[in-house]
């Protein structure tokens, strides 16, 4: 939308939207750099002003990279993304563009995305996903397990436990059918206490909207049941880690105009195109795995995200984490698997991602493969868990985030195609979490260090 034009403008009366559905309350939420939802509650009868204006914040106050000096950051809703809360109706959350004296604040993340599905948009190529967003169901003091009878080493789809916890996902499952969402499967993940639930791929900003408020609506009805449910990483040590897979494919048209999907096709060429990737898909591809060591700053983005993608192997037998550079077919033990025509699944993100910015280092990774018309590289048809030492030349993950933001600052396009504004705040931001992580002295030190 044009910086000179107001939502109110060309959107849905928010207004109109509280009247008709009898909504007393707004939530006006904005995501920042370190995945954290902000946002303010707005009676209904001052929502025309806020959608025209914006809710106030002060930008210092969260993880953004400004100072108490800078003027108020004006939150704006997106009518479109309007979402009222099916647990508790009286409210309506609907995600917000941050704005500073008129102008995109470029740091912060939905608007990051919004101009990079922008730039791809100009190219002919609309991004569609579908994440696999997973979980943990805790005690509330994040400390056990919510089911102390979840113990089998190998809990994956365990059907006694689905049971126990069934109240907690159903109700989640039953909201995101009202909503619309087409959700498909949920179920009991790879490790004790982990949850994973689908649903419908669509555009890359609704997507990242929905996984929002995924996040939020998933918390909150744990909390409503007495218990705590976390993305962490790692929360368990010696557990399988929460993933954020993320399936990828771009079409000629966003939303219902889509019809043809430009990454499918049943004749290509080469390695890529056995497995049912265009010309373009491959280089998309080859994008994601040029940039991939930087792309784990954002796709990993905090300390506990390395004990994920460099575990040992778990009590269940697998980390179903990479920790290399690969790319195979429908494979699970590689970075990057094509599970079928037309899309591939990228396995290094985890529970800790920001949802926007998620999609928007896929476009930016992507735009720049298809731009410079990079190589994904050998496919590799291999196990890698047994037999990843017979692989040469493919790069390692970063062993951690210090290692991850470096990577992301030496990759001078992915920074630019991020936007400079942004990649500086968050590497600034980023660095000084890693600075604070370091001055932590943690029970491993003394145990290994104190008879010294």
């Amino acid at each position: 939308m044009p910086k000179d034009q107001k939502a109110s403008d060309v959107q849905t009366s928010l207004a109109e939207f509280a009247a008709e559905r009898g909504v007393k309350y707004f939530m006006i939420s904005f995501t920042d750099l370190f995945g954290a939802q902000r946002a303010k509650l707005v009676p209904a009868r001052a929502i025309s002003d806020m959608q025209e204006d914006g809710a106030g914040f002060a930008g210092f106050a969260t993880y953004l990279d400004l100072t108490p000096a800078h003027p108020d950051m004006l939150a704006v809703p997106d009518p479109n993304a309007v979402i009222q809360l099916p647990w508790k109706p009286e409210i309506a959350w609907v995600p917000a563009n941050c704005v500073m004296e008129d102008q995109d604040v470029e740091q912060a993340p939905r608007n990051v995305l919004r101009r990079l599905i922008a730039e791809a948009a100009e190219e002919g190529m609309h991004v569609k996903t579908g994440i696999e967003a997973e979980f943990f169901l805790l005690t509330p003091d994040g400390q056990q397990l919510a089911d102390s009878q979840d113990t089998s080493g190998k809990p994956c789809y365990d059907q006694q436990a689905m049971m126990r916890s069934y109240e907690v996902i159903r109700e989640i499952s039953d909201y995101m059918l009202e909503l619309g969402w087409g959700p498909y499967q949920s179920d009991h993940e790879d490790a004790n206490g982990q949850w994973e639930m689908n649903w419908d791929f669509d555009d890359v900003l609704t997507v990242a909207d929905q996984h929002s408020f995924f996040k939020f609506m998933t918390k909150t009805i744990a909390e409503k049941h007495g218990l705590r449910a976390t993305f962490m990483p790692k929360p368990v040590e010696g557990l399988t880690g929460n993933g954020c897979h993320a399936h990828i494919s771009v079409w000629d048209a966003p939303g219902e105009d889509a019809k043809t999907n430009i990454f499918a096709t049943d004749k290509g060429e080469g390695q890529a195109g056995e497995v049912g990737l265009s010309e373009k898909g491959k280089h998309f591809l080859g994008g994601i795995m040029k940039h991939a060591s930087a792309l784990a700053a954002i796709t990993n983005p905090t300390v506990n995200s390395y004990k994920r993608i460099n575990a040992p192997r778990t009590i269940s037998g697998a980390t179903w984490a990479p920790n290399t550079v690969t790319w195979t077919g429908n494979n699970r033990t590689h970075m990057v698997r094509v599970p079928g025509p037309g899309r591939f699944e990228l396995r290094l993100p985890d529970g800790a991602v920001n949802p926007y910015l998620l999609q928007a280092i896929i476009i930016a990774a992507g735009l720049d493969g298809v731009r410079s018309q990079a190589e994904p590289g050998k496919r590799w048809d291999i196990d890698m868990y047994a037999e990843g030492h017979k692989v040469r030349g493919a790069p390692k993950l970063p062993l951690n985030m210090l290692d991850a933001l470096r990577e992301y600052d030496k990759d001078k396009s992915l920074k630019a195609a991020m936007g400079e504004e942004f990649s500086a705040a968050y590497l600034k931001m980023k660095h000084q979490e890693w600075n604070e992580f370091c001055t932590h002295f943690s029970d491993w030190e003394k145990e290994r260090t104190l008879d010294i």
